[in-house]
């Protein structure tokens, strides 16, 4: 599932992308992207895509003044782009949970190893193609540095983009210091090409030395610096989510015992996320996602209205079928209605209808208006439907621990 969100960092509104899978979610991940790229690159992308089928959630966004988010890319600098990655941390663990893995592609990785000891939170740091010191990437500029020095700002063309780079963008790279790295205090697997044209493999040599253990080195081999062949970024996807589970071990599911007949609802994040067991199957109960939901499964009342469209298809299929009827096809479409006002009307009113399950039934076959109208007839005498009419009595007990 892809989810589109907004949140603020620095006084702007950045665009970030949360990609989380359809099971139980292993743990949530924040990817920074590379210097002047967007949380879109196709590496980026695809890396998310496979670690959500692993039972991720992978939280990416645009960093100020680049792809859909606001601000000014000429105001920023290494310093900011930080800030906007706690600010991301920050908005999943508020929103969502915190995020358990930080992954850096380029100088996205000298940035997520600068801010990963203020996330205690963080179990484990990934960087891919990651530069030793932010400075690295001045070498971007080398030929305007004259000009930025004397002037202030320069605009320099970087990867098919003019970007104008300023005196404070420069000033704030020669202030930092790679000392972060030996107190990391995380788990840190650092991946790297020896033919990477753009960051040194001699760098990751320098990340690997500084850092404390547990600590991991492996090499990509033949991939170039964006990891523009897709086997190289599902290879490094692989990687990262068959490394990861010594730090962020998946979640064992107890399966309770549930008799026929019977189900059994159990909690998974602690806000509206369920976990759904019956005899014989599972599923998951949640809210949208505009509710504070992960919108990983349907929610209560969809699981009322598929309880009762199910049947209706059902008792009418096997009614046609005994009564060797020409229907070809059964749909039954449902939604919730409740009118407030009315609610508040009429609620002292004896039997007034405050709520409707209103339920639509086509029927697709060679049928005469008879046959369609006993068909309907027998559609309100599904079992959910006479039990729904049946005022049924809610008996609940507490059990003790």
């Amino acid at each position: 599932m892809r989810t589109k969100l907004e949140f603020s960092s620095q006084g702007q509104t950045l665009a970030g992308l949360l990609e989380s899978p359809d099971q139980a979610i292993r743990a949530y991940v924040l990817f920074a992207h590379c210097f002047t790229c967007g949380k879109d690159i196709a590496a980026a992308s695809r890396i998310s895509r496979y670690l959500v089928q692993h039972g991720f959630a992978v939280f990416r966004f645009d960093f100020t003044g680049l792809g859909n988010s606001d601000g000014d890319f000429a105001n920023t600098n290494f310093s900011s782009n930080t800030q906007d990655l706690l600010a991301a941390a920050s908005f999943l663990e508020e929103k969502y949970q915190a995020p358990e893995l930080l992954i850096g592609h380029s100088l996205g990785g000298a940035a997520v190893l600068a801010m990963a000891s203020e996330l205690p939170k963080v179990k484990a740091v990934v960087t891919i193609g990651a530069p030793h010191e932010a400075g690295h990437v001045i070498h971007n500029f080398d030929a305007h540095i004259e000009t930025i020095e004397s002037t202030g700002e320069a605009k320099v063309s970087l990867g098919m983009r003019e970007f104008t780079i300023k005196k404070q963008f420069l000033d704030d790279l020669n202030n930092q210091t790679t000392e972060h790295i030996k107190h990391l205090n995380k788990a840190l697997l650092v991946l790297h090409s020896p033919v990477d044209l753009t960051v040194d493999i001699s760098d990751a040599e320098k990340i690997y030395k500084a850092a404390k253990h547990p600590k991991s080195f492996v090499s990509l081999d033949t991939a170039d610096h964006l990891l523009s062949k897709p086997a190289d970024s599902e290879y490094v996807a692989q990687t990262i989510s068959g490394w990861a589970s010594r730090y962020i071990p998946i979640a064992e599911t107890k399966r309770p015992d549930v008799a026929s007949g019977h189900v059994s609802v159990a909690e998974l994040d602690h806000k509206f996320q369920q976990q759904v067991f019956s005899d014989h199957h599972q599923w998951f109960a949640d809210e949208p996602t505009k509710v504070g939901g992960q919108n990983s499964g349907p929610d209560p009342y969809e699981h009322l209205l598929a309880a009762l469209g199910t049947c209706t298809a059902m008792t009418i299929r096997m009614y046609a079928n005994h009564k060797k009827l020409p229907l070809e096809h059964v749909e039954v479409s449902l939604f919730h209605d409740r009118n407030y006002l009315d609610d508040a009307d009429h609620a002292a009113e004896k039997g007034s209808q405050i709520e409707a399950l209103v339920r639509k039934v086509q029927l697709v076959g060679a049928l005469t208006e008879e046959q369609k109208v006993r068909l309907m007839e027998i559609a309100d005498r599904c079992p959910v439907h006479r039990t729904l009419h049946n005022n049924p009595k809610v008996v609940t007990h507490l059990i003790e621990e």
